[in-house]
């Protein structure tokens, strides 16, 4: 296997693969009750849902929630130095932009610098939900992040637990940012079963 195939498998992994508990959010995932519940959607109405929250990607201090996992031999020659550097992130979601407000869950996934000029990434994001009803719930984020522009929007392509089948779109402004250090607001509208 090359080394394409393995990053296509994590990435795989990563947006499948999830260790969301859909239990915990009262959905089983048992083949039988999934395959029936798949059939009852051509009969349900579609829910949208609403959430807002604040992203902390943290890159640098004791307790970094992003590292890079791997870096070009060769950045060439772009005036951010990152271009071509992959990072994995577990950034802790909030409800408001302190650090130490109530994590409602995380960001957990990998992005990579593909902007040569500017800060662009494309993401693999999943955000996982560990707070009341929605615990155990992930969202899948996939796309091209404008990190320097405000707003940007991203897809949302599907999700688990109370989230399955869900397509959207997350608005995200960037709060705060040092260096590579951020704290993003995101508004997220999706349509799900």
């Amino acid at each position: 296997m090359g080394a394409s195939c393995d990053c296509k498998l994590l990435v795989f992994i990563i947006l499948f693969g999830a260790s969301s508990s859909a239990a915990a959010a009262g959905v089983s995932k048992d083949p039988d009750d999934v395959a029936k519940w798949v059939h009852k959607t051509q009969f349900a109405k579609q829910k949208v849902t609403k959430l807002h929250f604040f992203f902390h990607d943290t890159t640098s201090g004791e307790n970094p929630t992003t590292l890079p996992i791997a870096k070009s031999a060769v950045s060439g020659n772009n005036s951010l130095g990152a271009f071509g550097t992959l990072s994995m992130a577990d950034d802790p979601l909030t409800v408001d932009p302190r650090v130490n407000s109530t994590t409602i869950g995380y960001a957990r996934g990998l992005y990579g610098v593909d902007g040569r000029k500017d800060m662009g990434m494309v993401m693999a994001m999943n955000f996982v939900f560990t707070s009341r009803k929605y615990n155990g719930s992930t969202l899948a984020m996939v796309g091209h992040n404008a990190a320097t522009e405000s707003p940007r929007e991203m897809p949302i392509l599907g999700g688990t637990g109370l989230f399955r089948l869900a397509r959207g779109v997350a608005i995200a402004n960037t709060y705060y940012s040092k260096g590579f250090d951020a704290i993003v607001e995101y508004n997220v509208a999706f349509l799900h079963y």
